[in-house]
């Protein structure tokens, strides 16, 4: 499918206004020959022969063509303006839902940068084309074939004369766009690097600043501003060196009709009235022919930005709900089995023959080396991604059969690596569930021990949360992420290092509030630190994405294994086994 066809294919809703603008404008070129003709009259049939007798209707009718078609063309522009931003709005909404509802990989082929480029300026560009592009290129065309038509009627040599100039303006046109073509595809790139580079700095400002990176930052992105400057200013001369040419040539037609038409009227095959009307319409064979490389320049931009959004809309979807999925009725009891699970990325093993399982309310804990595949049992739990074989129950039905949504309402996460959003905290809080009245959000701040420094801020639960958290210490931020998957009332639990920035007072008073929460709840808690894993249920040792030990505190101790060995540095003891289980 081509660009322009598969533009058309986004814009069913506004397509009957789009292309009555369209018509409207093509009315309105044509309707450029009628006060020549009329000047032609004028000058033929009142001015020269002293008849002020058809002087008013003239005038009328010219004053009338000029209204009518002033009034057309407003109403053109105010349709492919309006329509133009209705139909990009839905497109921009289109590709937000579909970002939305795609997976980590497609995430990681789009950086955040990339994509507000794409959703912005190449969206902008598409308004462009549909709004002014097909506007002009209508205009254009049709304002060359009615004014050829019309010269044609009034002197065909002269006509003649004028289209001899035409093979060569499309011959620089041609060349023209089989230089720039690649050039803008090329700028196109490079905002996109430039974009990038861009959000990337101000997301990890504080690692920037931490490093004391700024110099380099700042010799990155001027590398990268340098080369968008470079292509851009390239692109700049490229147009200087063809404009001027395709200008000289389209004014070429002026002095045709300048000599020849002088000619013909000295000989009178062209009267007065002819040659004034042949002069005032050359205008409209040479403008569109001058327009033709800008309509071309816009017509290669369309395309870049075109193919850049298609690469997000049409890309390949990601996880999503199974045609046999089903929305659960009922709150889950939270029972979790994994059974024989393989996974993999990109052809490297993530997870080896991992089975084990959770009963309803138990709480398991995961210890393992940076690598070990942790995170990515919890991200096959909330179907994040899908295992090459074996099965991830949840109370006994294959998570993949689940809704996604109803899936995921039913299990809290909390991260180490924290987002908090521009809002109020009570609203960061009460993300999952907005409709909380502000008591519950009270309880699960106290049950994280977020309620304390809460109220010391400025304004309390009211108080603003910069972008990521900006203001907040790391603990802080944890902290209210907990509250944030406590507030959900979730049937499954998820702690992936969540309590890593908080003191062990901290820690030992959060362990309490979950052990008594008012509702029943699997608990699965990631740490590195062994105090997370007190009263643990069971507690699974990984290891380059294999379980090595499993089984509770006392019994891993007794091993004399990995887990005891991180025991041992953590504590730096070295008890036996019977003791270390009174730890």
């Amino acid at each position: 499918m081509s660009q322009l066809g598969w533009l058309w294919s986004y814009l069913k809703g506004n397509r009957s206004r789009l292309v009555a603008g369209i018509f409207f404008s093509a009315v309105s070129s044509a309707m450029i020959i009628i006060n020549p003709m009329l000047s032609q009259q004028l000058i033929d049939n009142v001015i020269i022969p002293a008849n002020t007798e058809p002087l008013i209707r003239l005038l009328i009718i010219m004053f009338c063509a000029t209204v009518i078609r002033l009034s057309l063309r407003y109403i053109m522009h105010m349709w492919l303006e309006s329509e133009s931003n209705v139909a990009m709005s839905e497109i921009r909404s289109h590709m937000f839902r579909i970002v939305q509802n795609q997976d980590y990989k497609f995430l990681g082929r789009f950086p955040t940068g990339n994509l507000m480029t794409r959703m912005t300026q190449d969206l902008d560009r598409l308004r462009h084309t549909v709004s002014w592009v097909s506007f002009m290129f209508v205009d254009s065309v049709v304002q060359f074939v009615f004014t050829f038509i019309f010269l044609i009627f009034i002197n065909w040599q002269l006509a003649l004369c004028l289209t001899a100039v035409t093979p060569f303006i499309l011959l620089v046109s041609r060349q023209y766009l089989k230089v720039i073509r690649p050039r803008f595809v090329l700028l196109r790139q490079k905002l996109t690097s430039l974009g990038t580079v861009v959000t990337e700095n101000i997301d990890g400002n504080r690692v920037v600043k931490a490093f004391a990176r700024e110099d380099y930052e700042i010799e990155k992105f001027e590398k990268h501003n340098k080369e968008f400057r470079d292509v851009s200013r390239e692109n700049a001369i490229i147009a200087a060196k063809y404009n001027p040419i395709l200008d000289a040539l389209s004014q070429v037609l002026v002095i045709i009709t300048l000599i020849m038409g002088g000619i013909f009227l000295i000989r009178e095959q062209m009267s007065p009235g002819q040659y004034l009307a042949f002069s005032s319409l050359t205008w409209s064979l040479a403008n569109p022919l001058r327009m033709l490389a800008t309509i071309l320049s816009d017509v290669e931009r369309y395309n870049a930005s075109a193919t850049m959004l298609r690469e997000v809309i049409e890309a390949p979807e990601g996880i999503s709900d199974t045609p046999n999925s089903t929305e659960m009725k009922e709150r889950p009891s939270g029972g979790i089995e994994f059974k024989n699970v393989n996974f993999s990325i990109g052809g490297s093993s993530i997870l080896e023959d991992i089975s084990f399982k959770i009963n309803p309310g138990e709480t398991l804990g995961i210890l393992g080396s940076t690598g070990s595949g942790k995170t990515s049992l919890i991200n096959l739990l909330i179907h994040s991604y899908e295992p090459d074989s074996g099965q991830v129950l949840l109370d006994g039905v294959q998570v993949e059969k689940y809704t996604l949504s109803s899936l995921r309402r039913n299990i809290g996460l909390a991260m180490q690596d924290v987002f908090l959003f521009s809002d109020a905290v009570k609203g960061n809080i009460a993300y999952g569930r907005p409709e909380l009245d502000e008591q519950t959000i009270v309880k699960c701040a106290v049950q994280s021990d977020s309620d304390s420094f809460i109220k010391e801020m400025e304004n309390g639960y009211q108080t603003l949360v910069g972008e990521r958290g900006v203001g907040l210490s790391g603990g802080q931020r944890q902290r209210i992420a907990l509250a944030r998957a406590l507030a959900i009332s979730p049937s499954i639990l998820i702690l992936d290092d969540t309590t890593s920035a908080v003191d062990s007072e901290t820690e030992q008073y959060i362990q309490e509030q979950l052990r008594s929460l008012d509702f029943s709840c699997t608990k699965i808690i990631i740490a590195q630190r062994i105090s997370s894993f007190r009263g643990a249920d069971q507690i699974l040792v990984m290891d380059k994405g294999k379980i090595i030990e499993r089984g509770k505190h006392e019994d891993l101790l007794a091993l004399k294994g990995f887990y005891y060995h991180i025991w041992s540095l953590q504590y730096g003891v070295d008890f036996d086994a019977t003791e270390a289980g009174n730890v």
